[in-house]
């Protein structure tokens, strides 16, 4: 490694000086009252002393902090920073100062990190244990109660049977669901680009979600008829799960004899903006910031007996991102929210 002394340079010359001229005046001292030393003598003893001196101290101070500074370094690379392991051993203090506070600065960023992460997890796999042990746990009652006697009742072995095989489909979803997050975060989306009629993909998903609707007495409708196809440029099928789980979310959390409205606007540089609202009991703002993670719940005991598994929103951002669009959200408290995002138009 290279290795800059120069900056000692100064300390050593200053230093030499102070000696040379400190040696220079007890000489003169000495000439006084022993008039056999001569001027020359003094000013080459002068001048030798500074010469000695100063590759004596520089010697010495190069040495002297740079085993220091060494240590420091070897200390220091101990923690892994590659950054310190390929920069040269420098003996000026302020550059050894800012590169170990900038050192310091990055480890509390590091160690900020990994507390921030090491939390998510905890709460992550408490929230998969309790999304899981739900269902099971039904399962396992229903399946107990039948062994325990109530085979022989056909009607009670059909009744359980039928509950226990919810509790097996719930589990079956919210697997899917963690698998298919799952590749989303490593970012194995594969989307399939083709041209297609947004507005058909909706009234699809209508259709589809509508006796879960009628439950509710929900009404499902556009703010307006779509004559003309509103043609977009993405992943037909995944823009239909947003649409589906973002439907089903207004209707989880909308208020009974209420409306799930969407709409479609167009935006500059061929943009559309797909708009989902609800007239539902909306959201605090204080939750608006985490809707989008894995397993939160803003109603924690009412969304859980409406089923689901937890990923919709999450799988929604996911979906949304990887087509390099905006999801948005606004809500008021009481009034209802409004889920909408950004897709690019096409003739």
């Amino acid at each position: 490694m290279a290795i800059n002394f120069k900056k000692t340079y100064k300390f050593a010359v200053k230093s030499a000086l102070y000696i040379s001229l400190f040696s220079a005046a007890i000489l003169a001292g000495m000439k006084f009252y022993y008039t056999e030393i001569s001027w020359e003598f003094i000013s080459v003893f002068t001048t030798a002393l500074f010469i000695f001196s100063f590759f004596v101290l520089q010697y010495r101070a190069e040495r002297f902090i740079y085993r220091r500074v060494k240590k420091i370094y070897d200390d220091v690379s101990l923690l892994e920073s590659s950054s310190f392991r390929n920069k040269p051993i420098t003996t000026d203090m302020a550059t050894l100062t800012r590169e170990v506070e900038k050192f310091a600065r990055d480890k509390k960023i590091e160690i900020e990190t990994l507390k921030v992460r090491e939390e998510y997890r905890r709460e992550f796999i408490g929230n998969v244990s309790h999304e899981l042990k739900t269902p099971l746990f039904t399962v396992q009652g229903y399946l107990l109660t039948l062994l325990d006697g109530a085979m022989s009742d056909k009607t009670l072995r059909k009744k359980y049977l039928q509950r226990a095989e919810k509790g097996v489909e719930r589990l079956i979803y919210i697997v899917q669901d963690l698998d298919m997050i799952t590749k989303l975060e490593v970012g194995d989306l594969n989307l399939n680009y083709t041209r297609f009629n947004i507005v058909e993909v909706i009234q699809n998903v209508f259709d589809l979600l509508e006796m879960k609707a009628d439950k509710k007495g929900i009404i499902l409708m556009f703010d307006m008829k779509y004559i003309k196809p509103v043609m977009v440029y993405a992943d037909r099928e995944k823009i239909q799960q947003v649409v589906t789980n973002l439907v089903v979310n207004s209707i989880k959390y909308g208020k009974e004899n209420g409306t799930t409205e969407v709409s479609i606007e167009d935006l500059v540089n061929n943009k559309i903006i797909v708009r989902i609202k609800d007239n539902g009991e909306g959201i605090e703002k204080k939750n608006i910031s985490r809707l989008f993670e894995r397993f939160y719940r803003v109603d924690k005991s009412g969304a859980r007996t409406e089923g689901g598994s937890g990923l919709g929103l999450s799988i929604v951002k996911h979906i949304i991102e990887g087509h390099d669009e905006k999801i948005y959200v606004e809500s008021k408290y009481g009034e209802g929210s409004e889920f909408s995002f950004t897709l690019e138009k096409t003739k």
